[in-house]
């Protein structure tokens, strides 16, 4: 079942995200780290993708009318690619000022940088467990919880430079740290970036359809299967749509056959909204995801 997170938990993940940005963007200036400026800019725009992705929620709960007969789900998923894309264009940013900082390497207060970044490795880990129960069923959640978690990770690398920097002055390693934070954030950025892409673009989901093709064909009076289609409303929901060449039967046997098709398709395949169209000889010798010789006609005509 899909975990609802609540408006009180990104409330306070807000708050807590606030408060990290002001403490790290204070910390930074005083202490001269490009790390924790760059941790503090990572977290305000956290601050920003947590309400997107609150409301994005909210829209997305929104039952389906006659505008939207799928409902808002989408609205979670135009989110999630949003703060997504965010991510890499902080993580892009961040390197980009980090190669010039190697250019021109500054002194470091790497006292002043490690209470700061223990201050915002409490503050993101406490963000993150509020968000982890969602993570699992929404890439909207997972979108802002990965904002959250890498937030964290990018405090641990630099309460590493922190500790070297007391004792040590080591001009590159500030930079060198920022680096490895922003690739972490792009290689967790991307997969959700292409995922999220993948649905609006109507992608064909991860079903065997050779086997869903020898499955329906197994049930009595199915003797082809053409015309499929099959993509996402969101990570949960897939919508699938085929014609079916069944014998010359009566509409109430037919629909004895589409409640044993759907039962296969929803039980064994996890789909949730199917549309068949049963028919007698028309599209019997066609493939799968071969569109009617009608239909191209029709196409062809207008065009």
């Amino acid at each position: 079942m899909k975990e609802k997170i609540t408006g009180q938990r990104f409330l306070a993940v807000t708050l807590l995200n606030v408060l990290i940005t002001v403490v790290e963007i204070i910390g930074g200036l005083i202490s001269g780290s490009l790390a924790l400026l760059s941790d503090a800019f990572h977290n305000m725009g956290d601050s920003f993708s947590i309400i997107l992705g609150y409301f994005a929620q909210q829209i997305g709960g929104k039952p389906e009318n006659r505008k939207s007969t799928y409902g808002y789900r989408r609205a979670e998923i135009l989110s999630a690619l949003t703060n997504s894309l965010l991510l890499l264009i902080i993580a892009i940013f961040l390197i980009g000022e980090a190669i010039q900082r190697l250019g021109h390497p500054q002194h470091i207060n790497g006292r002043i940088m490690l209470i700061v970044a223990v201050v915002g490795l409490v503050a993101n880990f406490a963000s993150a467990a509020l968000l982890h129960a969602g993570s699992h069923d929404s890439l909207n959640v997972k979108a802002t919880y990965l904002h959250v978690l890498s937030d964290a990770l990018s405090s641990v690398a630099v309460i590493i430079g922190g500790i070297i920097l007391t004792y040590v002055n080591i001009p590159w390693l500030d930079p060198v740290l920022t680096i490895g934070v922003a690739i972490y954030i792009a290689y967790e950025a991307l997969p959700i970036i292409n995922q999220t892409i993948r649905i609006l673009m109507q992608s064909s989901p991860d079903l065997d359809y050779e086997a869903i093709e020898n499955d329906l064909k197994q049930i009595d009076g199915i003797d082809a299967v053409h015309h499929v289609h099959a993509w996402m409303i969101d990570e949960h929901h897939i919508i699938f749509s085929a014609h079916l060449n069944c014998d010359d039967l009566r509409l109430s046997q037919v629909e004895k056959i589409y409640a044993q098709v759907e039962k296969v398709l929803h039980q064994k395949y996890g789909i949730c909204h199917i549309t068949l169209q049963a028919e007698c000889s028309r599209g019997r010798n066609e493939e799968m995801f071969n569109t009617p010789v009608d239909e191209k006609n029709m196409i062809d005509d207008h065009d």
